[in-house]
């Protein structure tokens, strides 16, 4: 794909990119009508089309089941509405919101569990509900840390996100921001000086990385996430645990390692949500668990995520890692899966 082509939105322009073959068209134009596509140039050079379990086109190229509907799937399936009070606040813990910015983003993920709610023309908040946003934190002084989100906030102009940066700035109780974005890996090239610069006018400020496969680490978006850190931003990472795209601990180690190569520690890797047609993409709890177990035997303590649930509801996250003490707390099993007696009292 040439590198000056826009972003591919349209299922007619996936075809004409060779990226899915032209009998498809009619029904990827069903899904599209739902679901909002688009694919960075970046993101659909990565694709290998002649690969039918390609892990990047699993992730970005829209796939007819996507239309087909589960009884346990949910148009919000973590819960945001039951904890905003306030148009682009969550809630839902005592000491941080979720602030959402905007309803857009560079890319949309095929199992993102807010599909129901970005996409274009979905807009983001006006300055009234911005500063009705803004309101609320300054008068709640529980709120330690504020996490913005979106969609993908760093969609915003730096200028625009150096206010509202600054503004956070401003509420002293507020000590921590968090930026949660695909911005890096999807248009490593917006990630310049001057969105840089915004960021840094927070007061302690982490960047977390949404990646899922070690291929989305290209040589670009390993120098946009270097001019992060180097500017003096620690970068994290959230991953989603994916059927075909990284549920083996092969995959999923290679994608942690390639993280910490890039000075990313890995934070969250989360189970797969119920959100509306993305039953072809979960595991089982148990597959991720095993997974996780074998990622702790063969891999640096620093490629270890904390897999995690968002339940169903508005309850947050429950950590579902394996777990390595019998029930009896009276033995604990290593890496190899020995199991060793331990002392009732600990020793």
């Amino acid at each position: 794909m040439p590198a000056t082509m826009k972003s591919l939105r349209y299922p007619s322009q996936l075809v004409e990119a060779q990226l899915v073959s032209r009998d498809r068209l009619a029904s990827l134009q069903n899904v599209a009508a739902r679901y909002a596509v688009a694919i960075t140039p970046v993101l659909a050079d990565l694709i290998d089309a002649s690969d039918a379990a390609d892990p990047i086109a699993r992730q970005f190229i829209p796939d007819e089941r996507e239309l087909q509907l589960q009884p346990e799937e949910k148009p919000d399936p973590i819960g945001d509405g039951a904890h905003s009070l306030v148009e682009g606040i969550v809630h839902r813990y005592p000491d941080r919101v979720l602030l959402k910015l905007v309803n857009a983003c560079a890319v949309y993920c095929r199992f993102c569990f807010r599909r129901e709610m970005v996409g274009p023309g979905r807009g983001g908040l006006s300055r009234t509900q911005l500063a009705a946003a803004l309101g609320y934190i300054s008068r709640t002084p529980q709120i330690w840390e504020v996490i913005l989100t979106g969609g993908d906030p760093l969609l915003l102009p730096p200028r625009h996100l150096k206010e509202v940066m600054a503004r956070l700035a401003a509420i002293d109780h507020v000590k921590v921001i968090r930026v949660h974005t695909r911005m890096p890996i999807a248009a490593p090239e917006r990630v310049s000086d001057a969105l840089i610069r915004a960021l840094r006018l927070g007061k302690a400020t982490f960047v977390v990385l949404h990646a899922n496969h070690a291929r989305e680490l290209t040589a670009p978006a390993r120098a946009a996430c270097a001019r992060v850190v180097d500017a003096g931003i620690p970068m994290l990472s959230q991953s989603v645990l994916l059927r075909g795209v990284n549920d083996n601990v092969e995959t999923l180690g290679a994608l942690m390692r390639a993280l910490v190569e890039c000075r990313i520690k890995p934070y969250y890797l989360h189970h797969a949500d119920l959100a509306p047609g993305t039953a072809h993409f979960r595991t089982s709890i148990s597959e991720g668990q095993t997974i996780l177990y074998a990622l702790h035997g063969r891999y640096s303590g620093l490629c270890q995520p904390h897999y995690v649930l968002d339940i169903p509801g508005g309850y947050g996250k429950a950590p579902i890692g394996p777990t390595y003490l019998s029930a009896d707390a009276a033995s604990v099993t290593d890496f190899k899966g020995v199991r060793h007696a331990y002392p009732p009292r600990g020793g």
